[in-house]
């Protein structure tokens, strides 16, 4: 059991039975009366977020999140299937992986968040290299790095670039943010 002191950002807490996950957090110490810790809550189920406020007495369920380390194996044309060290596998829904679906790479280690026997999410590694897929072609000495275009990636995710970036290269992907983070390699035939 968590005490509002144990507050702090990417905590998990229970409240009412769901578990959510603390984004950003505020610690208010007025001068007179009890201190005040203002939170902004993700619901991990689905999604949604919330505003709280809590005084220094209040007192919070840790939930019962399972992470288990798993391997993505392939997406079976509605759902994507992860498989652990004993071959068991376990299904996840488009919906419950978000964003995070168009990150995945072929036997990619993961840990699968599970809450009351239902997966809620997935942790991915923080970067991920995926190919360029579709944009517009760079200009030769053209390395403005504050000048975006957008290129597609494989998967259909759209991000956005720089300038010299080419169809066919390898980027690095934040998966946190999914925004371009660097260039891995440059396409062979460029």
């Amino acid at each position: 059991m968590y005490s509002a002191s144990d507050l702090r950002k990417g905590l998990r807490i229970e409240i009412d039975g769901v578990p959510y996950i603390i984004t950003e957090f505020n610690f208010v110490k007025p001068g007179k009366g009890a201190s005040i810790y203002n939170c902004k809550l993700k619901n991990l189920i689905n999604g949604s977020t919330l505003n709280k406020s809590y005084r220094s007495n209040d007192k919070f369920d840790e939930p019962r999140i399972e992470d288990r380390k798993m391997r993505y194996s392939y997406n079976d044309g509605t759902n994507y299937v992860f498989i652990d060290d004993n071959y068991e596998q376990l299904e996840i829904t488009p919906g419950v992986l978000g964003n995070s679906r168009f990150f995945l790479n072929e036997d990619m280690p993961v840990d699968v968040l599970i809450f009351n026997g239902q997966a809620i999410g997935v942790d991915l590694p923080t970067f991920v290299e995926k190919a360029i897929i579709e944009t517009e072609p760079g200009a030769r000495g053209n390395t403005a790095t504050n000048v975006l275009k957008p290129a597609t990636i494989e998967g259909g995710y759209e991000i956005h670039v720089p300038l010299f970036i080419n169809q066919g290269d390898i980027v690095k992907i934040d998966t946190r943010t999914g925004e371009y983070s660097d260039r891995a390699r440059v396409a062979r035939n460029a």
